[in-house]
């Protein structure tokens, strides 16, 4: 092997060194999360745990915000790779099946690291502010969303969802918003996507903090529900209506 191979060799190895000690320390700094709140991490409980001085992890987080960040990221990026996994394997000209395939993966992740959602959709960290890095993985799902009403406004199966009027200044907003990233949709149809957005999440909340307790048992037919409903809000078509067929609500 000549030098330069072996100093890439070498290189190589200290890097998939260094990567698996930074996802040691996030599996550690996540068992801290599940166990006392994302409020209470601790770059020197972390160390603490793994058997290092506090100056040894902060060669890998150079902060305990540093840390969160990379946290976030991983959250963000594992919710919005499973949402698009399950999308993905749904024909393309099935935009209810697409819809639901979100939503149920996103609660489906959700359940399975109730933790992780919390540290991204529940209550803010003291003192911790985002970069602007997380801003696209936070955003996967919901494109995700705008894309299926993209595609079904592309393909003329989009029913144009009327409304109370806008004022003005929302109205012109969020249609430069649809113009710049979901073109098709009317600005109606924005307010419908961005309601559908905010209930998924919202009822998924619900559901992991506890509040649908003693309110609502069968939680599987409830979210399936809330799901054909939103299908009906944001003018999906329904395989049980004939092209141009109302809804009830029509």
């Amino acid at each position: 092997m000549t030098e330069p191979s072996a100093r890439r060799a070498r290189s190589q190895v200290r890097a998939k060194v260094r990567a698996a000690m930074a996802d040691e320390i996030k599996r550690t700094a996540r068992r801290h999360l599940a166990e006392h709140g994302a409020a209470s991490l601790s770059l020197r409980a972390v160390a603490r745990e793994l058997g290092f001085v506090s100056s040894a992890v902060y060669r890998y987080f150079a902060s305990r915000d540093e840390l969160l960040t990379a946290l976030i990221l991983d959250a963000y990026n594992g919710l919005g790779e499973t949402a698009e996994q399950a999308e993905a394997a749904v024909d393309r000209t099935d935009f209810r099946g697409r819809l639901a395939a979100i939503c149920h993966a996103t609660r489906d992740w959700a359940r399975a690291n109730p933790h992780e959602y919390a540290l991204i959709y529940g209550s803010p960290v003291p003192g911790y502010h985002a970069p602007q890095d997380t801003i696209g993985p936070a955003t996967r799902v919901a494109n995700l969303l705008g894309r299926v009403l993209v595609d079904a406004a592309a393909a003329g199966a989009l029913r144009r969802p009327d409304g109370p009027r806008l004022p003005p200044a929302l109205a012109d907003e969020l249609a430069r918003l649809a113009a710049a990233s979901f073109p098709g949709v009317t600005v109606h149809g924005m307010v419908r996507g961005l309601m559908l957005w905010t209930e998924l999440f919202g009822t998924i909340s619900f559901e992991l903090f506890g509040h649908y307790d003693g309110v609502i048992g069968d939680r599987d037919a409830w979210f399936a529900h809330q799901i054909a409903t939103l299908g009906d809000d944001v003018g999906l078509p329904r395989p049980d209506l004939a092209p141009g067929q109302p809804t009830s609500e029509e």
